[in-house]
């Protein structure tokens, strides 16, 4: 059975992580190919212009696969070399296709996102909760190390100090500490979070899809690169944008008081 559930709605395209009888733990042999596979036909396909990630049933995702790792079998199983390349071929695959999408991705988070799903949920470049949301990174109290790129993305998002509290206590918080922390820009009741994602989506994808991918990319650059680099790389992306007709779609809008329509030109 498919572990990603996915549906295209005109320029959206909705990922659902799927095996709800179990609260959807990721890192199963095949995730990584399958999260490849869907964010490469996503990135070919300049009609999708947001990504929205979320997960079926009651969790987000509640982290690895506990089995696995009781059994030592499949990601967790095998020589210390193996677990290793395991993880580089599997776990961190799904990992790097996310972070990959060229296009804005919104994690809807519906319920527990653990461990790796917490990491999963990072990647999303807007993250809305709901308010059964749960975040931890709970690996410590497993006898692990955040081993999923977690140590990276999160101190990012909310800071080191916060960051450093829930790795080294393993807490696990609510989704109103999320939005104070700043983990999630916005919580809504539990039934809405979908409504409230496909509406925050379609605002994403009234954007120019070509000017949309290059402001996603210079933010991403802007982490790493000095005021000046990120100065030049903006100056050669704007020229290219001020030749596009949806540049002139976007100033003859403004001047006749209309919605623009952007058609990727």
């Amino acid at each position: 059975m498919a572990l990603l559930q996915i549906e295209t709605a005109g320029h959206v395209t909705t990922l659902t992580i799927d095996r709800a009888e179990i609260m959807n733990p990721l890192g199963q042999a095949g995730d990584g190919d399958e999260f490849t596979a869907a964010c490469d036909a996503i990135n070919r396909d300049l009609n999708v212009r947001c990504v929205i990630l979320t997960g079926a049933g009651r969790a987000f995702s509640a982290g690895g696969d506990i089995k696995a790792m009781k059994s030592r079998s499949g990601s967790f199983g095998g020589t210390p070399p193996g677990i290793s390349d395991s993880y580089r071929d599997n776990i961190h695959r799904m990992l790097r296709a996310l972070y990959g999408l060229r296009v804005p991705l919104i994690s809807a988070v519906n319920g527990p996102a653990i461990g790796l799903g917490c990491d999963v949920a990072c990647l999303g470049d807007l993250r809305i909760a709901s308010d059964k949301a749960k975040f931890g990174v709970t690996f410590l109290k497993l006898g692990l190390i955040p081993g999923d790129g977690g140590t990276w993305i999160l101190p990012r998002i909310i800071g080191e100090a916060r960051a450093a509290e829930l790795f080294y206590t393993g807490d696990v918080i609510d989704a109103a500490i999320a939005l104070d922390w700043g983990l999630v820009s916005r919580v809504v009741p539990h039934e809405a979070l979908m409504d409230e994602a496909r509406a925050l989506a379609a605002k994403v994808a009234a954007m120019p899809p070509h000017a949309l991918r290059h402001a996603k990319n210079l933010m991403r650059q802007g982490r790493e690169v000095s005021y000046d680099t990120a100065l030049e790389l903006a100056a050669n992306a704007q020229a290219l944008m001020h030749l596009t007709e949806d540049h002139m779609e976007g100033v003859d809008a403004l001047i006749e008081k209309r919605a623009p329509d952007f058609k990727g030109k």
